[in-house]
């Protein structure tokens, strides 16, 4: 003797129609979810570094020869205020691409110990502004607020003087590596070392 369960008759099977709407409405927003998240961690992950705007840097001696004003600035990979600062200036760049030339010149590069010592560079990042004649007009240093970076530059192309044109901020050290710690004299050619 099997008992049957009764059938409910007001119960009615999903019709196909309807588990294809369903099933269509899923697959769209799994769509739309994966594109959010694949865009969300592009942008994020679309940041610039300071090694790439140094790479894609104009050369000094371009920049000096050109008639455009120039933004030099001394920047390290490992300085931590220089990444931050990155992609600020890479807007800047940017925006005044046709009006002002980008100069980065690496601080642990030998080579620019010259342009070191000129300009004064003990903390990084430290920009220096030059009119289109290549004088020196100002200098910032350290953590500039976009704002005031953007306020100089534009001051800077329409030839008007800086409004922060001594504009300073958190730093980071240049190490003693870079810049020489002893003086020889140059009379006794190497031989005597000034303290």
């Amino acid at each position: 003797m099997s008992q049957e369960a009764p059938v409910n008759s007001s119960a009615k099977p999903e019709s196909t129609f309807g588990a294809r709407v369903r099933n269509f409405l899923i697959v769209i927003v799994a769509i739309a979810l994966s594109v959010a998240l694949f865009l969300g961690l592009r942008t994020e992950t679309n940041s610039i570094s300071v090694a790439e705007l140094g790479k894609n840097s104009l050369p000094l001696d371009v920049a000096l020869s050109n008639g455009k004003p120039s933004i030099v600035e001394f920047y390290a990979d490992w300085c931590t205020v220089c990444q931050k600062m990155a992609p600020d200036i890479a807007q800047l760049e940017q925006q005044y691409a046709d009006k002002a030339n980008f100069v980065m010149l690496n601080v642990d590069n030998t080579k620019w110990l010259p342009e070191m010592l000129k300009y004064r560079v003990d903390g990084i990042p430290h920009f220096v502004f030059l009119s289109k004649d290549g004088k020196d007009i100002a200098q910032a240093i350290g953590d500039v607020p976009r704002t005031i970076m953007a306020s100089n530059i534009e001051a800077l192309v329409t030839g008007s003087s800086l409004p922060y044109a001594q504009a300073s901020g958190k730093t980071s050290k240049v190490s003693n590596s870079v810049a020489p710690t002893t003086q020889v004299d140059p009379r006794t050619h190497g031989s005597q070392v000034v303290n």
